[in-house]
């Protein structure tokens, strides 16, 4: 799904054709071309059903694993970032917030740390800057790797439709070797532009194969050295909140909207924002093959519902731990069959105790 964010502005940002301002290839200016640049337009899909999720605090993501900072609490922690002027303020301020790092952005942090030893006046874009050229470098490596491997799965499909392809990762090629600053290669836009691709009836089991290897494209969220290159010329305002934003909670659509997934509380789990803007509408299943560990994160995820739940958290919404069962096994195959055993409601008591809360509300209001 396209992320939404809890209670600040996402910096997260779907691409589309539609808002593009520039093709980046000047040979073939068409509907078709695919590398363009955004305009820096949001989207945001109807979320508003979830907002009794967004009142829970210390939910561990059930896509990545690890804590996620509410968004109640993230206005807080960008206050005091915004008067740390150096590096060694900075590391000072996150190192409170570990637990909540994703991974890429814990490595971050640690280099950051690392840094503020011998150079704590200093600031984060100063770090990124002396580390660019090298982390390039290994960027370009780490595209070419998979794009290699999408060139060589392609050689099952028919040369028609592989011809096609290699068009596509060609100019891949052309603009991750180009350098040129207004016109960048960006992992989202491959993507989409597979679909415009339309292999034979017996091509489609490869041509998938194909396409889940594309999603392994380094983002800066799974990648250090496309962090790296993202952030260098960013403001060191900016790259100290971004390290603690892409753990912020943020509502999910289980079923993706654009795939028809509804605005209903079933259909919402709280996900970090960096694992909500990698997955974007990618269906679960191939999510799960990308992350096999999302099963075992949505048991420790409903977990802490259930936790909080008998805490006297979501109240009038009791069955949702059923309601989220059920939509998740659907919509990953089985592969994720929550055990519900912790809840001390049966679905019978469940109902009774969210209409008689409700009940009472309605009378009170």
């Amino acid at each position: 799904m396209r992320i939404t964010a809890i209670s600040y502005y996402s910096p997260y940002i779907r691409h589309s054709q539609q808002n593009s301002t520039h093709f980046l290839n000047q040979k073939q200016n068409t509907q078709n071309d695919i590398f363009i640049k955004t305009s820096g337009v949001a989207f945001c899909a109807n979320t508003s059903a979830g907002a009794p999720l967004r009142k829970l605090r210390n939910i561990p993501c059930p896509y990545y694993g690890g804590l996620m900072i509410a968004g109640s609490q993230i206005h807080k922690i960008e206050q005091r970032l915004e008067q740390c002027n150096t590096v060694g303020k900075v590391v000072k301020v996150l190192s409170k917030y570990t637990d909540y790092m994703q991974h890429t952005e814990r490595k971050m942090y640690d280099r950051f740390k690392e840094y503020a030893k011998t150079n704590p006046n200093k600031t984060l874009p100063d770090y990124l800057k002396e580390v660019y050229d090298e982390s390039l470098i290994k960027l370009k490596l780490e595209e070419f790797t998979v794009l290699d491997d999408v060139d060589m799965i392609s050689r099952e499909l028919s040369a028609k439709t592989a011809l096609a392809l290699r068009h596509k990762t060609t100019r891949c090629r052309e603009v991750i070797l180009a350098n040129d600053q207004r016109d960048t290669f960006k992992r989202r836009i491959l993507l989409n532009s597979l679909d415009e691709i339309h292999p034979k009836e017996d091509e489609k089991e490869v041509f998938e194969r194909l396409k889940d290897r594309a999603i392994y494209l380094p983002t800066s969220g799974t990648s250090e050295n496309a962090f790296v290159i993202k952030y260098a010329n960013r403001s060191h305002e900016e790259i100290a909140k971004r390290i603690v934003r892409a753990s912020v909670a943020s509502i999910e659509h289980i079923k993706p909207d654009s795939l028809g997934g509804g605005n209903e509380l079933s259909n919402f789990i709280l996900a970090s924002t960096n694992a909500n803007s990698y997955r974007s509408n990618m269906p679960l299943t191939k999510f799960i093959e990308r992350f096999p560990d999302i099963p075992k994160n949505c048991q420790i995820y409903i977990d802490k519902i259930i936790y909080s739940i008998h805490r006297g958290k979501l109240k009038g919404f009791e069955t949702y731990p059923y309601d989220v069962k059920k939509t998740l096994e659907k919509e990953s195959d089985g592969r994720i069959n929550l055990d519900l055993s912790k809840y001390k409601h049966t679905y019978e008591e469940a109902v009774n105790a969210m209409n008689k809360y409700r009940s009472r509300y309605k009378k009170a209001g």
